[in-house]
């Protein structure tokens, strides 16, 4: 169980001089004046760090607010440089995809060229490939006819030395037909295969590129 004790403050008693009059009215006075004295003192320090703390309290509001607009402004600097870092590269990826566009263009229009003139050339090589070949059906077939009408029986069995003698004779002269006939075929088969040459040559400059045959003629 506690126990409280009463606590009374340790008062000094003023000392009366002996002899005289006691004058409690001016004790009081000077009493009440101290008091006074001592309560302005207190009101007056109060004042003072309470000033101070206002003082104290408008410098942190300051120092916080310049820290807020440091920030806000740091804020704004990179924003605006993260602004012009996403435009450049915008700006770079739409050159990139506009370069990549034209070159898939004029890859396609070459391609296109190429892809006309190889069918041109190639219709017109069927067409001297046709040609030629119904020119080799042709004399193909002519040459079968002709061997076929020139390939004699000899019946030389019963024949007599007269008669055989004049048969050589009749073969001897064919033979030279024959001969002759060959030599005039070989030399149209030439002419020919020259023709084919200079139309397959013509039809290829047709087709060529301008300016291909200037730059081979330089190099």
């Amino acid at each position: 169980m506690l126990c409280f004790r009463a606590f009374a403050p340790s008062i000094t008693v003023p000392k009366i001089p002996e002899g005289e009059k006691v004058d409690f009215d001016d004790i009081h006075r000077k009493r009440q004046e101290k008091d006074f004295s001592e309560l302005q003192s207190l009101i007056e320090a109060h004042f003072i760090q309470r000033r101070k703390d206002e003082e104290e309290l408008l410098a942190l509001v300051n120092r916080i607010d310049k820290r807020r607009a440091e920030r806000a402004e740091q804020q704004r600097i990179r924003t605006e440089q993260e602004k012009t870092r996403q435009a450049r590269l915008e700006e770079k990826e739409r050159k990139e995809q506009e370069e990549a566009r034209k070159k898939q263009d004029e890859e396609a229009k070459k391609k296109k060229a190429l892809t006309n003139r190889t069918q041109q050339y190639g219709g017109v090589q069927q067409r001297v490939d046709a040609k030629r070949g119904a020119k080799k059906q042709t004399e193909r077939e002519k040459k079968r006819k002709i061997l076929a009408e020139r390939k004699k029986p000899l019946n030389i069995e019963n024949l007599k030395e007269d008669k055989l003698k004049e048969k050589a004779s009749d073969l001897w002269q064919w033979l030279w037909t024959l001969e002759a006939e060959k030599f005039d075929l070989t030399e149209e088969l030439k002419r020919q295969k020259y023709d084919v040459s200079e139309t397959i040559t013509t039809q290829k400059s047709r087709f060529q590129p301008r300016g291909t045959s200037s730059s081979r003629q330089k190099t």
